[in-house]
């Protein structure tokens, strides 16, 4: 395991990675979800894609890497964007889990994979919306303070800060930054999905245009069960022309 410094808006960050493969040429990197962090990308892919160097990274405020303010999805983009060329790595695949899914898009790689990604905003449950209500006039009346107790179990045991991140990124709308991506995607999905629902996976799917479409048995973490499909499915997708340069 290793860390860089990296410098954004002023402010010093800390990013915990840890690379595999080293002498192999072309390089993938992992983008964990929310709540998570490297060690869940590697247990996962560390086994296979032997073909690629990997670089499995903490964004801010997960596992061993450092959290300044309240980010918004682009700002974790820029911020990969400064560490990559830090470490002088020009992915030739970012594969990208949930929120991971959506820092990847905006780093444009010629070739993406995402993994029940976040992106596409779905209307809330009503015990939800109702919570969301109570708590903002609470926050008006001066009892922000008790945000712990309408927290989603996404930040339990979190700081305030990732909490206010959550808030900033959990309702982006990512339709036009996946219909933009031009590169070739790779998308899968678990089918029992019930944070990021199959219908998701179908809309992405159909806003990207050169991408596959994956459904596999599995709930949100189905990647853990069924990486060596994935891996499978990249390998010979990006093997197809070996004598063509990837880019």
């Amino acid at each position: 395991m290793a860390s860089k410094e990296i410098i954004y808006k002023g402010k010093s960050y800390q990013i915990s990675y840890e690379m595999l493969n080293l002498s192999n040429e072309h390089a993938i990197v992992f983008l964990h979800g929310w709540g998570a962090n490297k060690e869940i990308m590697k247990k996962a892919f560390g086994k296979f894609l032997t073909g690629f160097k990997h670089i499995y990274i903490d964004m801010p405020g997960f596992g061993a890497s450092n959290m300044q303010e309240p980010l918004y999805t682009k700002d974790y983009a820029e911020i990969m964007k400064l560490f990559l060329e830090e470490i002088n790595i020009i992915p030739t695949l970012i594969v990208g889990h949930s929120f991971g899914g959506k820092v990847a898009t905006l780093l444009k790689p010629a070739n993406l994979a995402l993994l029940s990604s976040a992106g596409i905003v779905t209307k809330k449950p009503f015990f939800v919306r109702f919570k969301i209500s109570i708590f903002k006039i609470l926050k008006a009346l001066g009892f922000g303070f008790l945000y712990k107790f309408f927290a989603t179990k996404d930040v339990k045991g979190m700081s305030k800060q990732m909490y206010e991140t959550l808030k900033n990124v959990v309702n982006e709308d990512f339709t036009s930054k996946f219909k933009d991506y031009k590169g070739r995607a790779f998308i899968f999905w678990g089918e029992e999905d019930s944070a990021t629902p199959l219908k998701s996976g179908e809309q992405i799917h159909r806003l990207i245009a050169n991408s596959d479409f994956h459904p596999l048995k599995g709930d949100h973490f189905f990647f853990l069960l069924r990486a060596s499909y994935i891996s499978g499915v990249i390998d010979s997708e990006l093997n197809l022309k070996p004598n063509k340069e990837l880019r």
